[in-house]
């Protein structure tokens, strides 16, 4: 039962002046999103990652930077395409003033996985090629680690949403729905029975309490939901 933190990256020049960066090259973090990344490495910081993975867009290697940099020990680091930003194409580098006006913006916020940007990708591949890297980084990183690894994955808003969108069991419809800040903290932990989704678009607290205490190292774990809601973090009591 390996864990994931989901973090987006600080806010960037793009996202402060209201322009769909995409995949443009360039696009960096602002004074503000610097700070942001640092408060979330500072979050993250109790954690021994097994591992953190990033899109390969600027803005992401520098929010992961920043989290690294918080980290007490060497972190193995790798660059994923498959949580790279949406490709939307000819919407790229325009104001979202202005694509509010298209008729596409209505099925991006009604029926997304029937949205497909001129000259991009559609919204349905974008979900299934993020989900599908995710989960298959949180398999190797389990298979090496064990059940008790935690790792992070720097990627973008939509990105996110749909990864947790899936892992909540809605339909892509649905996942406008959901909200994820820049620098925003979400957590999904894999099992063999579901995913468990510990936490979306949280800004504050450390996350220590992913560490499971000694007691909990020992035991048998179980990927059951615990009847009643169970005693919270660390809790062993009644599993099989």
């Amino acid at each position: 039962m390996a864990t994931v933190i989901l973090v987006r990256h600080g806010r960037t020049t793009a996202n402060a002046s209201g322009v769909l960066a995409g995949r443009t090259p360039g696009v960096k973090l602002d004074d503000t999103g610097r700070a942001q990344a640092e408060r979330a490495g500072e979050r993250i910081a109790p954690v021994r990652l097994a591992a953190l993975v990033t899109s390969p867009l600027e803005r992401c290697r520098q929010t992961a930077k920043a989290l690294l940099a918080a980290q007490a020990g060497e972190v193995p680091t790798l660059s994923e395409k498959g949580i790279s930003e949406c490709d939307y194409g000819e919407w790229q580098g325009r104001a979202l003033k202005d694509l509010a006006k298209e008729r596409l913006w209505k099925v991006v916020q009604s029926q997304p996985s029937a949205a497909a940007f001129p000259g991009g990708e559609s919204m349905a591949t974008m979900q299934a090629r993020s989900v599908a890297a995710v989960r298959r980084h949180d398999a190797a990183i389990e298979a090496e680690h064990g059940p008790g690894a935690v790792w992070v994955a720097v990627s973008h808003g939509d990105i996110i949403k749909s990864v947790l969108a899936d892992a909540l069991g809605m339909h892509l419809d649905l996942f406008q729905r959901i909200n994820v800040d820049p620098a925003s903290i979400s957590i999904v932990r894999y099992t063999d029975s579901r995913p468990y989704v510990l936490a979306t678009n949280t800004h504050a607290g450390d996350l220590g309490w992913l560490v499971p205490p000694r007691k909990a190292r020992r035991s048998r774990r179980t990927s059951d939901a615990a009847v009643g809601g169970g005693a919270g973090p660390g809790d062993v009591a009644g599993q099989p």
